[in-house]
């Protein structure tokens, strides 16, 4: 029977507002405050981060930070490699900024390349801008772009430095893969705030994207079912659950809000039902920012998504 392997990466140089670093602690924080001892039960690691070149002048304006954003996503591959191959180790990364999942992602295709690998993209964001189509700069929006390969050069707006170039496509193919992932192996769930150069690329590659209206309509396990079956030809999948796929209704502790989004209830069950599926190899959260919050309540209800999540898991594997 496997174990959960928790990966903490504390990192912020992907976001635009600063305090996603704070997130993993603050879940952490959330578990003692439950009286949980989550964080002694399970296997921990952290991996080392680069969150000083907040501090220093941006030189890749359309891809800020990335030389350093690459060198953890390396590093994070690497960490996540090695828990995916381990026989009796399930990885779940716990992140600070979306970014992080480069590395995530990079770090399961290098540790099984030959089996097709799905992704259930859960987020408010489409994350698949390229340094040549963001407006902001900001990589934590670029994850998926990444993992397809592809820069959507026909909705160019920025000239990248040769550097950002360099670095953009060392990303795109770490661990000498390229790309990672499919199209028709991509579903987006929950996205619902889209720049007009993601709108076209969605559309232009055909990814199935799942909203949030649908998800009620048809019922969590519907949902799920529906997410699952259309990545049926994978051999394995990732989840990467962004919290501001959830409404800021409920919380406004994450540095990307958009309305009209799940509940935290919808988010753990519609996880916990994803998770009945042994196809499912890994697991990570991303942009808790509890400098946003109000008492923690972001990191809480992370931490019950994550609890729900894991006792799935420990029942399937």
């Amino acid at each position: 029977m496997k174990s959960i392997k928790i990966i903490e990466v504390k990192s912020e140089i992907g976001a635009g507002t600063r305090g996603a670093s704070l997130g993993i602690d603050a879940v952490e924080i959330a578990a003692l405050d439950f009286g949980s001892k989550f964080f002694e039960e399970h296997k921990t690691v952290e991996v080392p981060v680069a969150n000083k070149l907040l501090l220093e002048p941006i030189r890749n304006e359309y891809a800020k930070r990335v030389k350093g954003i690459y060198e953890l996503a390396e590093r994070v591959a690497s960490e996540v490699k090695k828990a995916a191959l381990a026989p009796d180790e399930f990885p779940i990364v716990l992140e600070g900024d979306h970014s992080v999942s480069m590395g995530t992602v990079a770090g399961i295709k290098m540790a099984f390349p030959d089996k097709r690998l799905g992704i259930i993209w859960i987020d408010a964001h489409a994350d698949i801008h390229s340094p040549y189509t963001t407006p902001s700069g900001n990589m934590h929006g670029m994850s998926v772009s990444a993992m397809l390969g592809d820069d959507n050069l026909e909705s160019r707006i920025n000239n990248p430095i040769e550097e950002t170039i360099q670095y953009w496509e060392k990303l795109k193919s770490l661990g000498g893969i390229k790309p990672k992932v499919l199209p028709s192996d991509l579903v987006y769930v929950t996205i619902r705030d889209t720049e007009p150069q993601e709108d076209y690329l969605i559309k232009k590659l055909g990814i199935r994207v799942y909203p949030v209206s649908e998800m009620r309509e048809k019922g969590i396990e519907r949902a799920a079912v529906e997410v699952l079956n259309a990545l049926d030809k994978c051999d394995i999948i990732h989840i990467s659950f962004d919290v501001d796929s959830m409404d800021p209704s409920i919380s406004r502790g994450t540095g990307t809000p958009a309305k009209d989004g799940i509940t935290e209830r919808e988010a753990g069950n519609f996880i916990a039902r994803l998770l009945y599926s042994k196809k499912i190899t890994s697991f990570e959260i991303a942009e808790i920012n509890p400098t946003l919050d109000h008492e923690n309540i972001m990191a809480e209800d992370a931490f019950e998504i994550l609890q729900k999540a894991v006792n799935q898991i420990t029942r399937v594997i």
